[in-house]
């Protein structure tokens, strides 16, 4: 019963990670920016990653701790920007916004699903994944804060 459960657990996880695949492709239709339709590609990439990864560990190919915790630096630019509205032809920082909210939902997601499990192998795989997204979250804030707030000549 406990098995059937962590794969139905796995389950749900890789139809997220599916929906986040599909979803930063989808916004990459959005935009012309080649330099943006590349992050977003890279995004998609690290999505299909982690579909593969939970699809392996479901399939007894990796153990829990097979992710490596980071550290990841929270700028709490999505907690505190309301997040824009996808529209044809956005500009780059709002490209990076929605993003940074996409990636915040996912950590949210991990973390209440994780907090739903005693310690265990089931836990710490997600907390693990949790941990994953945050590193996503990372990313595009920094490319949000440099694009919003771009460095003048004057410092």
């Amino acid at each position: 019963m406990k098995e059937k459960k962590l794969k139905s657990l796995i389950d749900i996880a890789i139809d997220r990670e599916v929906e986040a695949y599909d979803f930063y492709r989808g916004l990459s239709d959005k935009v012309e920016d080649p330099n943006i339709k590349d992050t977003l590609a890279f995004l998609a990439g690290e999505e299909r990653k982690h579909r593969e990864f939970l699809m392996g560990y479901r399939d007894g190919r990796y153990e829990s701790d097979s992710l490596r915790l980071a550290d990841v630096v929270d700028y709490k630019i999505a907690e505190y920007l309301e997040e824009p509205d996808i529209t044809k032809g956005m500009d780059s920082s709002d490209v990076y916004l929605v993003a940074a909210h996409r990636e915040l939902q996912s950590h949210h997601f991990y973390r209440a699903l994780a907090d739903l499990h005693p310690d265990g192998e089931a836990k710490t795989m997600l907390l693990r994944i949790a941990n994953e997204e945050m590193k996503h979250k990372e990313r595009v804030e920094y490319l949000y804060s440099n694009t919003a707030f771009p460095q003048t000549a004057g410092g």
